[in-house]
């Protein structure tokens, strides 16, 4: 899709890194997680906000999945694209079919997002879960196409997903209704071996790409980079711990209370840029950026205030000497260098 600037907008289109599908994504995309009232509940006034914000800055690349908030996510971000009709670049997941669960819905969901547990998530990688799923989430985002469409959290299940459900993404990948297809994950082993093994354009990982891991950089980054596949790097700030620009050592590492080790690196690393004189969340949103085949970042951004901020970071002047000394410091390896 085209980048052209939203009319009204303050701020131009962020730059592009292309797929080799032709996709253009903005180097910093939105992550709708917490549209779907993940651990809080929020509005839809207030998704549409940060929708707009992220727009006004220049955002065009928006990812959510049926998992979040069981279909509240792409309800509520189809709604707030309808409603500013941008030009924009959309992905959502497969692999976790929503289906009626009228015997639940006088309780909330229990898995994590604040919403009536009227549906339930069954793990479906076939090829008509994933036919269906794509169907579901088309008419919940209000469009005929998906530009990208991820199995999510194939985890337990790579036999199903590597073969029919790849095989059920390159059909609607050939009938135009899916732009791209790839994976998306919280561990780098299993999409290298996506992208060893299958047809895939783009994986998604997320936390294994930061200051503070950079497992990714062992085997998904370089196999991605010889097959041109993009990777978008997600959960950058590893689940809380590098959001602030001094390390809470109440913060969450990895979804869990961050070890004492990880908390003392990650302050480390704070005092470098401190002395570079940059903040540790902007070095983190521009971290994954220096590798290559990375085509985007994807942060959560519930509110407006969360859209301004990260583009904020994301725009931060940061000099090549602190990348520099978290490279030969062994705090960070610089993922310019190890390309």
């Amino acid at each position: 899709m085209h980048n052209d600037q939203l009319p009204g907008a303050s701020t131009p289109p962020m730059p592009t890194r292309s797929l080799r599908t032709g996709h253009h994504l903005t180097e910093l995309g939105l992550g709708a997680a917490q549209f779907g009232n993940l651990f809080t509940e929020t509005t839809d006034e207030r998704s549409t906000r940060a929708v707009k914000a992220a727009l006004e800055e220049g955002i065009r690349y928006f990812d959510t999945a049926p998992h979040y908030g069981l279909g509240l996510s792409e309800r509520r971000l189809g709604q707030a694209l309808d409603d500013t009709g941008a030009d924009v670049l959309v992905s959502s997941k497969v692999g976790r079919l929503l289906m009626e669960s009228p015997e639940t819905a006088d309780r909330l969901d229990d898995d994590g997002f604040v919403v009536p547990a009227t549906k339930r998530r069954v793990w479906d990688f076939s090829r008509d879960g994933i036919l269906r799923s794509v169907e579901q989430s088309l008419a919940r985002l209000g469009t005929d196409r998906l530009d990208i469409a991820y199995l999510h959290d194939p985890d337990d299940h790579w036999a199903e997903a590597s073969s029919g459900g790849i095989a059920a993404l390159m059909e609607l990948r050939d009938q135009g209704v899916v732009g791209a297809i790839g994976a998306g994950m919280n561990q780098s082993a299993m999409p290298a071996e996506f992208v060893r093994q299958t047809d895939i354009d783009v994986v998604m990982v997320a936390g294994r790409l930061t200051v503070l891991d950079q497992s990714a950089l062992d085997d998904l980054l370089p196999v991605a980079l010889e097959r041109g596949v993009g990777v978008v790097a997600a959960a950058v700030y590893n689940s809380g711990l590098l959001s602030t620009a001094t390390v809470d050592s109440s913060a969450h590492f990895d979804y869990g209370q961050a070890p004492r080790a990880v908390v003392e690196r990650a302050t480390r690393v704070a005092e470098v840029c401190g002395r570079h004189g940059v903040s540790l969340p902007a070095a983190a949103v521009q971290y994954p950026l220096r590798h290559p085949a990375v085509v985007s970042v994807v942060t959560g951004m519930r509110t407006e205030e969360h859209a301004r901020s990260t583009a904020k970071r994301y725009r931060e002047e940061i000099p090549e000497s602190l990348w520099e000394e978290l490279h030969s410091s062994g705090l960070a390896p610089d993922p310019a260098r190890t390309s």
